[in-house]
């Protein structure tokens, strides 16, 4: 990555200070993470559709 853009400007990540290149990797790595736990939250959630279905075909049927 050459360029970040901020607020609709441009900067080069070789002209940032070593603490806001600091601050764009923990950026970064959250974004990651919340990438990864939306993938996790979404197998889950098919998860409990799939346990719900499965409860309901075992329930007794109601007259």
């Amino acid at each position: 990555m050459d360029t970040i853009s901020i607020d609709s400007i441009d900067y080069g990540v070789d002209a940032l200070s070593d603490e806001a290149k600091a601050q764009l990797i923990s950026i970064q790595t959250v974004d990651r993470r919340l990438a990864d736990l939306q993938e996790q939250v979404a197998i889950l959630q098919t998860a409990r559709i799939a346990y719900s279905n499965a409860l309901r075909g075992l329930l007794p049927v109601q007259n």
